[in-house]
């Protein structure tokens, strides 16, 4: 219908336009509503810890029977301490890594969780040697950084080399999980839930972020750490299952 010709009802073909905005819920005269979920800047998923994982294959390692595998790699007054399955490293300005040192572990599928005193700059090296663990192993960040987007450095980063697609942190205080899988050269993370990095080392044929070694020249084998620098952090339900 034209809408500068009038209709039957003598009030012209404007009152279908009216009609046609109340049907779509747009007030006559007004701008559509804004939505309320907008926000500055992008949106990012919110994620959450994801549950300890059972089964034989699983292993507690800070269950009484392994809590006695964590050794710190350098003499200090106190690294750590395992109270009720639960790790606490005192992060402090000199550089120190926590390490399981009962075995040396390749191929696996590792949980953990954790929460972070604020502003705590910390990770977990997989594959590491006692003598310099981000060196030699696999660095993945562990960092108070809620509410900012991820970068090479945010937590869940291949430390300096790769970002993950979301930083999932929750605020200092507040419980996280990592969900990570090593097997080969491929690494996979989930970060409360989410899938947030996929790599696969072979590729790195040339030195990389911090590591002067190229990862895929990188041993595929190795001693799991907790850096204990930048800040204090918890550690529980560190389950580890080979594969």
């Amino acid at each position: 219908m034209d809408a500068r010709r009038p209709g039957k009802d003598g009030r012209g073909g404007w009152v279908w336009i009216a009609a046609l905005a109340v049907a779509v819920g747009t007030p006559w005269g007004q701008p559509p509503p804004a939505d309320e979920n907008d926000q500055d800047g992008p949106r990012a998923p919110v994620g959450a810890p994801t549950p300890r994982p059972g089964g034989p294959d699983w292993i507690d390692l800070l269950s009484p029977e392994q809590a006695g595998g964590w050794r710190a790699n350098v003499l200090k007054a106190k690294m750590f301490e395992i109270d009720e399955e639960t790790m606490r490293v005192f992060g402090d300005e000199s550089v120190g890594f926590v390490g399981y040192m009962a075995e040396r572990l390749r191929d696996f599928a590792l949980h953990l969780e954790f929460k972070l005193a604020p502003l705590t700059n910390t990770g977990v090296v997989l594959r590491g040697e006692p003598d310099s663990p981000p060196y030699s192993g696999i660095e993945i960040q562990i960092l108070d950084d809620y509410g900012r987007p991820p970068t090479s450095t945010s937590c869940a980063a291949l430390y300096g080399v790769a970002t993950p697609m979301f930083n999932l942190s929750k605020p200092a205080g507040e419980w996280n999980s990592f969900d990570v899988t090593c097997k080969g050269r491929v690494v996979v993370v989930y970060f409360n839930g989410w899938k947030v990095l996929d790599v696969d080392l072979a590729k790195m044929t040339m030195p990389l972020g911090k590591s002067l070694t190229p990862y895929a020249l990188k041993p595929l084998d190795g001693y799991l750490f907790f850096e204990a620098r930048g800040g204090e952090a918890w550690f529980r339900n560190v389950m580890l299952k080979a594969l």
